[in-house]
Order: structure tokens, then C-alpha cells, then sequence
């Protein structure tokens, strides 16, 4: 696996453009090579290319789910979005029509309009039968695009569809690899606070509510009951909204500088994290990714309980605990017309049973299961792995990623819903 902190991928963004030919498999090895290698892929495939690899697939793998038409997404300019947040746009496997297309400045589909939109480097793998790839059409479009700076990763000779010898073949993802790692290095080096452009506006004018943070139940003045929370993930999910155009409320408990421009309140508690969810529960959208906590104590002691002198210690006190309300289920029960309630449920295991439970328990549209105990996921960790589960009983896993793309994941799927 390419070392994801010192490869030239780490942090780009790359459009992977997926067209018709039976070579589409290896897109999904390249797929994998590059997010391993800490790339942010977006997977775009023609309507051909899903006769080959389903994009289910590419949804599962990719940093975003596939994309698939200039009309009906999200994003009422995808192809602008996709060419202007491009580190770089590779092309595997282009087929003869995808060359040509671009070749000609044909936009005939949402890959060839990105292509034609983008100023990033592009990458194009060509894949087809030698008497195509031998064609003079087709070398003097390869000439064309070669001519104007486009990278071409020409094809290898081996066996072909149809049990055919000859030159055609796609070349192999590792080689791929390579030939877009050797244009990440001729690149300007990356500032590392760069964030790419937001690649949808499509929570113009919805009003969210995300909870962040674990909270503290106090014991006495100086000690509380707590839990490992820090409220990454939901501060995560607060800032994606905002970049899709959401006006966002975040209720939270944890210590972390609010993300500009959305309104924040502030909590400790679970009692008081349950009175100021409820003052913005009408919102459209209420993400619960806040690790509230079960219990607390019945009864809090005025004053520091002290341990005494050790010569004479007492037994230590003993701690009578109560449940919280169940903030969730209680916005569940209350949940208005057109709202979409999102919960995250922290496990550690038997993670998708006690998730789908509570999904159907506490009348959610949407549950977020994390397992805790993962390595490199929940709590005070940069990446998680969850598995998204919605309430007609569709089960999205997601593979290890930064927590900003499980944030536009979910938001992906509330947006689905929403329509």
C-alpha cells in the first residue's frame, strides 16, 4: 500500500473519469490505489461504462458517490464543479469515442463537459481492439490531445476481448499509478490548508442542527462523568453543511473553535444539550452525532467530596446513577412533516444490530453506525469508518476515511431523501 503521508497524492483532489470498455474493472484498482494513497477521488462514469462495473462499486470505494449526468444531480453545474475542483482528471479506460469526443470538443455527456471545463492536468489511458487503436482517426486524435498537453498513458499489448493478441490493452493500474504520481510532482506544491471548493450547493436556504461533542455529568464541583467524545464528526458535518449552503446551528459540548459562520451554542451537560436541541429542533435537518451520555448521577454533591485523611479514609462513596432522557427517541417521537432526523450510534459491538434497532426504535430516517472500537475510527481520531443505514432498509458501508467525507456522505444521503 503507497505510504499515504509522503505520496504526491495526499490531499489531491482527482476526478476519475470511467468510460464503455470491458477494461472498466481495472478503474476500480486504481480507484483503490489512489484514495489509498490519501487522493480525494470522484468517480464520474459514463452510461456505457455501467454496462461493465456497476457503480455501486465506485460508491462504496470512492471518496464521493459516481456521477453520472450533467442533469438530475445535485449540483445544477456538475461538469463546472468537477473541471474546477480538479487537481487533476484522469481518464481510464477512454475509448475511441471518449477521445474523439474530446478531441473534437464534443460535450456529449457529463465526462467530456468536465473534461472540456477543467484547466487541471489530464490524464487519458486509452483501451480499445488494436485495428481501433491502429485507426488513423483515432491516432490523430491521440496526436491532438498529445499536441495540447494532455497526458496519454498508451495502451500495452497482450490479450484482449475476445481472446484477440495485439496493442489495445488498457495499461495496468500500477502503471497508471505512476504516470499520475509523475504529474502530482511537476505540480506547485500543495498548500496544506487548501481546502477544494465545495462540490455542491444543494443546502441553499435548509436550516440544520447538528450536535457535536460528548457530555459532562458532574459529580460533585470538580468531577463529572464523561465519555471520550470529542466532537470531531460533528463538527465535521456542521462545516460540510455550511459549504453546501445550509444555514447551520451547531449545539456542542466540546472544546473546539467554532467553524466560521455557523452559529454555535454552547453546552455541558445532557439536560442542557436537550433544552437547546429542542430550541432548534424545528430545523429541516436535525443531526444528532453528539455522544450524549445514558446516566448521571441521581444526586450532585454540593461541594468537593474530599477523600479525607489517609490514616483515617473512609470506604469510598458510593455513586447512585440515573438515566438521561433519550434525546433522540424524544425527537423521534416529536419529528414535524418534511424533517429529516439523522442519529449516529457509537458501538462497540454487534455494531449493525444495535444500529438498525435503534433506527426503527427511535423513528430515524437515517442511522450512522460507528464502531469505536476500529482501529483508526471514533473518537478523537481524524478518520472512522461507519456504515450508513436508512430506514426503507438500504445498508451504505463506508470504507476508512477522513471525517469530512463521512460528513458529505451523510449529507449525500439526507439530500437523497429530501428530494
Amino acid at each position: 500500500m503507497p505510504d499515504a503521508a509522503a505520496s504526491p497524492f495526499a490531499g489531491r483532489r482527482v476526478v476519475l473519469g470511467v468510460s464503455g470498455g470491458i477494461a472498466a474493472y481495472k478503474a476500480v484498482i486504481l480507484c483503490r490505489l489512489m484514495m489509498d494513497a490519501g487522493a480525494h477521488v470522484v468517480p464520474v462514469m459514463t452510461a456505457a461504462a455501467q454496462r461493465f462495473v456497476g457503480r455501486a462499486t465506485f460508491d462504496a470505494l470512492a471518496s464521493e458517490r459516481v456521477q453520472t449526468s450533467i442533469f438530475g444531480e445535485d449540483d445544477p453545474i456538475p461538469h463546472t464543479t468537477l473541471g474546477q475542483t480538479a487537481d487533476v482528471v484522469v481518464v481510464a479506460p477512454a475509448t475511441a469515442r471518449v477521445i474523439g469526443s474530446y478531441a473534437a470538443g464534443i460535450s456529449d455527456g457529463l465526462l467530456t463537459a468536465a473534461l472540456l471545463a477543467t484547466r487541471a492536468p489530464v490524464v487519458v489511458c486509452p483501451a480499445m481492439h488494436t485495428e481501433m487503436w491502429e485507426h488513423p482517426a483515432v491516432q490523430h486524435n491521440i496526436e491532438v490531445l498529445t499536441g495540447r498537453g494532455v497526458h496519454m498513458v498508451v495502451p500495452e499489448a497482450g490479450r484482449l476481448a475476445g481472446g484477440d493478441i495485439g496493442t489495445g490493452r488498457l495499461a495496468e493500474p500500477a502503471t497508471i499509478f505512476e504516470a499520475v504520481s509523475e504529474v502530482f510532482a511537476a505540480l506547485p506544491e500543495r498548500d496544506p490548508a487548501h481546502e477544494p471548493a465545495p462540490a455542491r450547493r444543494d443546502f441553499v436556504g435548509v436550516r440544520v442542527t447538528v450536535t457535536a461533542g460528548g457530555t459532562r455529568e458532574a459529580i460533585d464541583p470538580v468531577r463529572f462523568i464523561g465519555n471520550r467524545s470529542s466532537g470531531k464528526q460533528g463538527y465535521a458535518i456542521a462545516t460540510a453543511a455550511r459549504d453546501r449552503g445550509a444555514e447551520v446551528t451547531l449545539v456542542t459540548s466540546a472544546p473546539l473553535p467554532p467553524p466560521e459562520g455557523v452559529r454555535e451554542v454552547r453546552v455541558e451537560s445532557a439536560a442542557e444539550m436537550e433544552a437547546a436541541t429542542g430550541e432548534h429542533a424545528d430545523a429541516d435537518v436535525v443531526i444528532m452525532a453528539a455522544a450524549v451520555a445514558d446516566f448521571r448521577p441521581a444526586e450532585v454533591a454540593p461541594q468537593k467530596i474530599k477523600k479525607g485523611n489517609p490514616a483515617e479514609r473512609a470506604e469510598a462513596p458510593v455513586i447512585v446513577l440515573e438515566h438521561t432522557h433519550d434525546i433522540l427517541a424524544g425527537l423521534g417521537a416529536a419529528k414535524p412533516p418534511g424533517q429529516v432526523l439523522v442519529g449516529f450510534a457509537a458501538e462497540t459491538a454487534d455494531v449493525l444490530d444495535n444500529a438498525v434497532a435503534k433506527l426503527a426504535r427511535k423513528n430515524l430516517d437515517v442511522m450512522v453506525a460507528n464502531d469505536v472500537s476500529a482501529a483508526g475510527a471514533g473518537f478523537a481520531h481524524d478518520t472512522n469508518i461507519v456504515t450508513i443505514l436508512l430506514a426503507d432498509g438500504t445498508v451504505r458501508p463506508l470504507p476508512i476515511c477522513s471525517k469530512r467525507e463521512v460528513a458529505d456522505a451523510v449529507l449525500d444521503t439526507v439530500a437523497e431523501l429530501r428530494q
